[in-house]
């Protein structure tokens, strides 16, 4: 059995879902607009700057519906989808999957995006395993706006990935063949963990980086 690992945003999607997320609670008239999507685009900049404090975002982007009641967030869940995530995937990215898993790989999704946002996704995409940013709840189930344990961002997403591996007694070692698709530098720890790694529409930053070491270079959605 070989492993593969996908980032999601602008990897296995053609957009970034977290920020379009946000986005999404604009339209529905959630939030003051501009006040949110000024904090929300200043946000998505920081992370393609690599300067993100993870921690400051998630309270801010988990702010509007963790005050909502069970169903309400699944009604928005559902909603995002719909609208904005199943118009989305485009039949290269499913085949991708598709085709690792019909190789036997062990696949796993690693996203910097949260839990409540991706969960849906991966669904859709059929990976049980997803190693997205989790959420800190209170003794009644509610989120805080608080990160549990190490977020799956930058080398965060290393020691999920350990710790998702040794909980079914394995190892990076194991594995003939690690692939990893990512399209951004801040994926550049696990992507150099990788014996495959694989620079997925990747932005100019990675490319040159990809370019450089000799590493595959996927253009997914051209």
């Amino acid at each position: 059995m070989n492993l593969c690992l996908f980032d999601l945003d602008h990897t296995l999607l053609p957009l970034d879902s977290d920020h379009e997320f946000g986005e999404f609670i604009i339209r529905r008239g959630l939030v003051d607009a501009s006040a949110y999507r000024a904090t929300n685009d200043g946000f998505y900049q920081q992370y393609c700057e690599g300067t993100l404090v993870l921690a400051d975002y998630i309270r801010f982007t988990t702010s509007v519906w963790r005050q909502m009641d069970a169903k309400a967030q699944e009604a928005l869940q559902q909603g995002f989808m719909e609208e904005v995530i199943y118009p989305s995937m485009k039949p290269q990215a499913l085949e991708l999957v598709e085709q690792h898993r019909h190789q036997g790989d062990l696949i796993a999704i690693v996203t910097a995006t949260n839990e409540f946002v991706t969960r849906p996704i991966a669904d859709a995409f059929n990976v049980d395993d997803l190693l997205a940013v989790e959420l800190v709840r209170d003794t009644e189930g509610r989120v805080t706006g608080e990160i549990a344990g190490i977020p799956s961002f930058r080398e965060g997403k290393i020691a999920r990935v350990e710790q998702w591996l040794a909980g079914q007694g394995r190892q990076l070692g194991d594995f003939d063949r690690v692939s990893f698709y990512s399209d951004s530098p801040n994926d550049l720890p696990l992507l150099e963990r990788a014996s495959d790694p694989v620079a997925t529409n990747p932005s100019p930053a990675l490319e040159s980086v990809a370019r450089e070491r000799g590493w595959r270079i996927l253009k997914l959605f051209e």
